[in-house]
């Protein structure tokens, strides 16, 4: 067929499996998009409600895309500007699975690219040379979210300079004129100057590459957002029930036709009618064709990936760090992000969950990875860890594979019998090249028409008006801190505008507008009320997806949830409904964000590993707060301390301070809890206590009688 460029594989069953890569190139003809397209929601997106009534009202779509992730989005894309009728539901949140939680890399793969050369592998090759290409297209239709990022590589062994420096430079030529700038190598002396906290013992020298970096959630909604702006309903909190089925008149079998759907928030449940329906939802992926086929085997074996935030000293502001060959064989990754440093990721076999968990062991892997390359003047504390998630990756067989337990590398698009077409694996990089062979795969198999792809080029939600002065105009037009202009030109691209008039007033001199959700953060309240607009309907999709506030930093995050609920709340009416809502944040952060880790540091069977001076330094200090020597303190012994040396502290913020520490939960530390703290502080598993912190500096100043300002550092979890 034509524009069908993958290649079909046949097996004994009638079921038909397009392999993961382009044998023969995708057509890379780019379009003038913008203006060949429709927007008929150029100026407004349609509100959820108004979204639900057209899936609900359509006698037919042509695509119905089950799965709002990176693949699932970009099916609807690719279809809706096809000009077919297209359709997408999402039983959470878009991008709230492992879209979410990368390693917020766009790249071809390095160490793919080594495996082709030293296994002679053409198909590993064609992959990399397939994933640079979409590297490139992906850094231009979305320059807001992404940019070029120096990847450094360090060498420790002589012998290795050289091997490393051909695998470098064999990516930039198989990159070609898409390369993003050239790789170079550094001496020992300009590898520490551009990183210094690098260990300098036995470095030899290093190699620096190029790769692309993105805000990966935002980037899942800017997909999905355009396709909203093309045409195509789309649904958040929609979960598919069961799929519907018709008799085909010419064969006799049955044939999909669609999918009974439940409104998640509402439970109201409805008929959504397509020619063909796509399956995109990565790990779930089997949930879906035992739906179409309960006798269907598994093909999804699922792998977790740990990941975690550390503070923002840790790397270079521009600078990223490989370990190209970890102590069991894994590659970690160590880059700057949203100025803070991201490390990951693992490797491990793991159980399907839409709430996958962080586990303990893992985040002392990365951290033991990322020791072995830092400075040994440089402490890598557990506690500095300000948040950790998990994301599932969904490795796929192809089910018609002779060997079943062969996993396919890359992804794969299969048409079942009933017609249900299914898109398995593959990477964020590449999700519009698999997007387009789904699409390919659906117009051959259900005769959709509709011509080519017109997704090469195509400038995602807020590309088309961003450079990279626009940040500017927004200081001077509407009176924003520096730093929060350039983050909302960053997260919002041309629609930063519109955030930005959304903004309340602040009463000060300056900033003239936008307050912001916590003090650290360039986070500002009227980017909650413009979340809501781009279909947030929870706490949880603010903290994480819209701002990424939830995989930064947990305990900022926590601190944020209560105006983030408040208003929301004002806005959906959740007038019954906020204590739930922020219950349900607070639990999201605590088991998927880490916030677990942190209470686990720091509990009622901590060891106490002071020494007999530290134990009678830190009793003192306690004693200091602890007048009345009742052998705990609350938060009345705190202020009574704190009035003396002329400091106010809210008393929210107080119970909140006291709270972290007071591992009974009975209002009140007692003195072996506090030594348990100062001793989890001195082993490193704790940072940044704010007691901890609060108690010195109150002692300290408790003959000076001077003005103390105690704010809260960050935290660690």
């Amino acid at each position: 067929m034509p524009g069908f460029h993958s290649q079909i594989c046949k097996s004994n069953g009638p079921n038909v499996t397009v392999p993961v890569l382009h044998v023969v190139q995708a057509r890379l003809a780019y379009v003038a998009a913008e203006g060949e397209l429709k927007q008929p929601f150029k100026d407004e997106l349609p509100t959820r409600q108004a979204q639900l009534s057209t899936l609900q009202d359509t006698e037919e779509f042509d695509v119905l895309v089950v799965g709002g992730g990176a693949t699932g989005s970009g099916c609807a894309l690719d279809a809706v500007t096809r000009n077919l009728k297209t359709a997408l539901v999402e039983r959470n949140d878009f991008s709230s699975g492992t879209s979410s939680r990368s390693t917020k890399l766009i790249h071809g793969g390095v160490r793919y690219l080594q495996k082709a050369i030293m296994k002679l592998d053409y198909e590993q090759y064609m992959m990399v040379k397939e994933a640079l290409h979409e590297r490139s297209n992906l850094l231009d239709i979305a320059p807001h979210l992404s940019a070029p990022l120096p990847i450094m590589l360090p060498v420790y062994k002589w012998w290795q300079l050289p091997y490393y420096w051909a695998g470098i430079k064999m990516y930039d030529l198989v990159a070609g004129g898409q390369c993003l700038k050239s790789s170079y190598v550094l001496s020992k002396n300009k590898a520490l100057e551009l990183f210094p906290m690098l260990k300098k013992d036995k470095l030899v020298g290093a190699i620096v590459y190029y790769d692309g970096q993105h805000n990966d959630a935002r980037m899942n909604l800017a997909i999905a957002l355009t396709a909203a702006r093309h045409g195509a309903a789309i649904a958040n909190y929609t979960e598919v029930v069961h799929l519907l089925k018709k008799t085909d008149a010419g064969t006799g079998k049955e044939k999909v036709c669609g999918a009974r759907c439940r409104d998640v928030i509402t439970g109201n449940e409805f008929d959504v009618r397509a020619k063909c329906v796509i399956n995109a939802t990565g790990p779930f992926t089997d949930s879906l064709r035992k739906m179409d086929d309960g006798k269907n085997t598994n093909i999804c074996q699922p792998s977790a990936g740990v990941h975690i935030v550390i503070p923002g000293y840790y790397s270079p502001d521009n600078m990223g760090l490989l370990d190209p060959a970890t102590s069991d064989g894994r590659v970690i990754f160590f880059l700057p992000w949203e100025k803070m440093t991201i490390a990951g990721t693992t490797d491990t076999p793991t159980d399907i969950t839409a709430h996958p968990i962080p586990r303990e062991e893992d985040i002392n892997f990365i951290l033991n990875e990322v020791r072995n390359y830092l400075s040994p003047d440089v402490e890598v504390r557990r506690g500095d860890v300000l948040a950790a998630w998990s994301g599932i990756r969904p490795l796929v067989t192809d089910p018609n594979s002779k060997d079943t337990q062969s996993i396919c590398r890359n992804h794969i698009v299969n048409v079942s019998d009933s017609g249900l077409v299914t898109i398995a694996g593959g990477k964020w990089t590449t999700y519009r090249s698999m997007a387009e062979e789904t699409l390919d795969a659906a117009v051959a198999a259900h005769r959709l028409g509709g011509g080519p792809s017109k997704t090469v080029g195509l400038v995602l939600e807020g590309g088309q008006d961003w450079s990279p002065t626009l940040y500017i105009r927004l200081v001077q037009d509407y009176g924003l801190e520096n730093e929060v202009a350039q983050h909302l030109a960053a997260t919002y691209g041309g629609k930063a505008f519109d955030v930005a008039k959304m903004a309340r007033v602040t009463g000060k001199r300056w900033p003239i507008v936008g307050n912001r959700l916590v003090s650290e953060f360039p986070y500002i309240e009227s980017e909650v009320r413009y979340a809501v607009k781009e279909y947030a309907c929870t706490a949880i999709d603010v903290i994480a997806r819209r701002t990424r506030l939830g995989f930064l930093n947990v305990q900022a995050a926590d601190e944020a949830l209560p105006r983030i609920v408040d208003i929301m709340g004002k806005m959906l009416d959740w007038s019954d409904k906020k204590r739930t809502e922020l219950e349900a944040a607070k639990k999201f952060l605590y088991l998927e964000m880490g916030y677990r880790s942190r209470s686990e540091q720091l509990t009622g069977t901590t060891e106490i590993t002071l020494d007999t001076q530290e134990v009678a330094k830190y009793t003192n200090r306690f004693h200091k707060f602890d007048k009345d020597s009742k052998g705990f303190i609350t938060t009345v012994d705190v202020q009574r301390v704190l009035q003396n040396i002329s400091v106010q502290i809210d008393e929210n913020a107080l119970h909140e301070i006291l709270n972290e520490v007071d591992l009974n939960k009975n209002g009140q530390v007692e003195l072996n809890e506090f030594l348990q703290l100062m001793s989890a502080v001195k082993k490193g598993q704790v940072s940044d206590s704010r007691l901890a912190i609060l108690m010195k500096t109150a002692e300290e100043s408790l003959d000076l009688r001077g003005p103390v300002t105690v704010d809260r550092s960050g935290g660690g979890v």
